[in-house]
């Protein structure tokens, strides 16, 4: 019984890795890379004609 606990725990923190990893990697992201939200975005386009 206690084996199957401890497989349940290691999948999950296994699921858990296997999930930051992807999001670091594959995960299209704006701003800065502390990733906290406070910094926006650069603009890529403007209001202001030319």
């Amino acid at each position: 019984m206690e084996n199957v606990i401890i497989g349940l725990v290691f999948i999950g923190a296994l699921a858990y890795l296997t999930k930051l990893v992807y999001k670091m990697f594959f995960t299209k992201q704006s701003g800065c890379a502390k990733g906290c939200g406070t910094c926006q975005a650069i603009p890529t386009e403007t209001n202001n004609p030319v």
